[in-house]
């Protein structure tokens, strides 16, 4: 049920958010102050959801406890308290919930061994695969466009607008998840090759024991 909800959730928020990317003009034109209204409903769902998987994880802690997902969720809901209480910040706010396309292949994973299927099967490797490649366009690539645009609007008057609380909420937020992100995407591609190396080792050894018989 939970992962259910999860990835629910992460098709509904990662669509909006593309739509308000390619659409919405106003946050496009200006990052720091454009009429956030569609930003504020698509970061409150994010929020309402953040809030009760933190619950979960801290009233389940023994089964599913993990300190990167609390640091995680708290450095979002940091940020997020500005862009919901002042309207500060939606196209970066907005931005980050791209990353919420990697949640159902994260899931997956999930679903797979609850069905049973082994590490080395079919559908757990190219669920893997396609992991790995969408973790890293919508996570990792982004990046440079993401602080890009972040020092186009570095020191202008919009920038000096924003109160230091929000400020530091903004850098200090965006840091800590892409530290978190780049160490989770070492980790997803060492799993992948592992698998996948351990499923070329399977094939062979199949067929030099179909040869030898």
């Amino acid at each position: 049920m939970l992962m259910t909800v999860s990835t629910l959730h992460a098709l509904v928020v990662g669509l909006c958010c593309l739509y308000i990317l390619l659409f919405d003009d106003a946050i496009n034109e200006d990052p720091v102050w454009g009429d956030p209204t569609l930003v504020k409903i698509n970061v409150g769902v994010t929020t309402g959801y953040l809030i009760s998987d933190l619950l979960l994880i801290f009233y389940y802690w023994k089964a599913i406890g993990d300190k990167f997902f609390v640091v995680h969720h708290l450095a979002a809901l940091y940020a997020y308290y500005y862009v919901l209480g002042q309207g500060m910040l939606p196209y970066f706010a907005n931005f980050r919930l791209l990353a919420e396309f990697s949640t159902p292949c994260v899931n997956q994973r999930w679903f797979f061994e609850v069905l049973g299927y082994s590490k080395s099967s079919r559908p757990n490797i190219a669920n893997g695969m396609a992991m790995a490649v969408v973790f890293f366009l919508v996570r990792i690539a982004v990046m440079p466009l993401y602080y890009s645009r972040m020092w186009s609007v570095y020191g202008t008057e919009a920038f000096y607008r924003v109160p230091p609380g929000g400020r530091a909420a903004w850098i200090i937020s965006s840091i800590c998840l892409d530290v978190m992100n780049v160490m989770w995407m070492h980790k997803i591609a060492r799993g992948c090759y592992k698998v996948m190396r351990s499923a070329r080792r399977h094939k062979v050894g199949t067929q030099e024991n179909g040869k030898t018989d």
